[in-house]
């Protein structure tokens, strides 16, 4: 019973002080840009001073990636291998998930196109 507590102190850390830095990050950054947007760098379609935000939707959409890696590790710990496959099998389709989902890159010119030429 006290190691499951503690995991979930853990992950209530974890989840609580993430999701308050993004929220942070994320108002920082918006209200760096709006202050900022008087700017000669209007033009930009992405301000420089929006990478604070940036950096805070970022860490939101990490944080269940996170918790997934924080459960596997303190499972690594405990020897409890059959969560510890589970929570890996997990992280596994996560990473899986993220490769598959970056854009293709151009075909190189060595391939045939269509048409002449």
């Amino acid at each position: 019973m006290n190691k499951a507590w503690r995991l979930e102190e853990l992950l209530e850390i974890l989840l609580r002080y993430g999701t308050w830095l993004a929220s942070a990050a994320i108002g920082i950054g918006l209200s760096i840009a709006l202050i900022g947007s008087n700017s000669r760098m209007r033009h930009l379609p992405a301000p420089a001073d929006m990478r604070i935000a940036t950096a805070g939707i970022v860490l939101f959409i990490l944080l269940p990636v996170l918790r997934v890696l924080l459960m596997l590790l303190v499972f690594i710990r405990e020897r409890d291998f059959r969560f510890v496959s589970i929570a890996a099998l997990v992280l596994a389709i996560i990473l899986l998930g993220i490769v598959l989902g970056f854009p293709a890159r151009a075909l190189p010119d060595s391939f045939p196109r269509n048409g002449p030429g």
